[in-house]
């Protein structure tokens, strides 16, 4: 039985299987729509989400299982004093498999290590979200055919970013990645990230402050939003919150085959004028977001396939 904290938790054949079993639920939602029959997803979202918490509950309920569970930390007994290892070793007398959001890093393993059913980290304070990596991996397999020889351009905050900190964490395993981190000096990628993935594993990579130098070289470009919930100071949240804003004019010098990412929510640093052109993916990012977490919660929990599909090995 294993649990999902940290990305570099699963192999890279792991990480290959769980997205061929997206693929396979893709081409054949029907055939998999009670392989959870019986089974209770609980989530457990101690910070504000829309996308990742209904994400996990509609791949729950498509799956023919069920979901209890709460979305604010005010709705739990947490804000009566109980611990993080508490909660989880309740829950796990209600349900089959745990999604944690908490705004407080490490709690998720806190949790996972104190229960007997898998934990799914599900975003913790501004270190990591590996479902969210997942969904990112799905979506560049899905839409450029490879994860391999790609230039990815980071754009934003990449400080707080923990779906950056997961994504060049995973990308760094494959081949011929190459990263081109975009942010002003107060929001540059951590040095934990830098000196023990960057420079560690010889990857190529470079820091820029100006998107438009670099955007004609990038196959993908992943844009996240300035978060204020990350800041201590709002005057420094003001001053550094409309740093990159993504519109038609800076994507002339674009390849027509860019993909645009972006884990959402969008603010106002990529312009609604963008939706509309085809290398915008972060909507159709979202709904891979449900893919990958069927294929994730099937594979935790040991679920077989529909007869005639494919056998997996996590």
């Amino acid at each position: 039985m294993k649990h999902l904290i940290d990305p570099t938790d699963l192999t890279l054949n792991e990480i290959d299987d769980i997205l061929a079993l997206a693929e396979r639920i893709i081409s054949d939602r029907p055939a998999y729509a009670e392989v959870a029959k019986g089974k209770k997803l609980a989530t457990l979202f101690f910070e504000p989400s829309t996308r990742t918490r209904l994400s996990f509950e509609a791949a729950m309920l498509e799956l023919g299982g069920s979901v209890i569970g709460f979305s604010s930390a005010d709705s739990s007994s947490t804000a009566k004093g109980e611990s993080v290892a508490d909660t989880a070793r309740t829950v796990e007398k209600y349900a089959d498999i745990i999604a944690m959001r908490h705004p407080k890093e490490g709690a998720p393993l806190v949790a996972s290590m104190n229960v007997d059913i898998p934990v799914i980290n599900a975003g913790d304070g501004g270190h990591l979200h590996p479902t969210q990596t997942l969904t990112d991996l799905l979506t560049i397999k899905e839409t450029t055919g490879r994860l391999s020889d790609l230039t990815i351009g980071f754009c934003g905050d990449l400080k707080f970013g923990r779906t950056v900190h997961s994504l060049i964490k995973q990308l760094s395993r494959y081949e011929n990645i190459r990263f081109i981190l975009i942010s002003p000096q107060e929001l540059q990628i951590p040095d934990y990230i830098k000196d023990e993935v960057l420079i560690k594993q010889h990857k190529d990579f470079r820091e820029v402050e100006r998107m438009e130098e670099v955007i004609g070289e990038l196959d993908i470009l992943y844009m996240t939003r300035v978060q204020k919930e990350r800041f201590f100071n709002e005057a420094d949240y003001i001053r550094l919150k409309d740093s990159y804003i993504l519109d038609m004019e800076k994507l002339k010098n674009a390849k027509q085959d860019l993909k645009i990412l972006h884990p959402l929510p969008r603010v106002n640093e990529i312009s609604v004028e963008v939706d509309k052109d085809p290398r915008a993916l972060y909507f159709a990012q979202a709904e891979y977001g449900k893919f990958v977490r069927m294929a994730l919660m099937m594979r935790l929990l040991h679920l077989a396939e529909p007869q005639g599909k494919g056998e997996g090995t996590c």
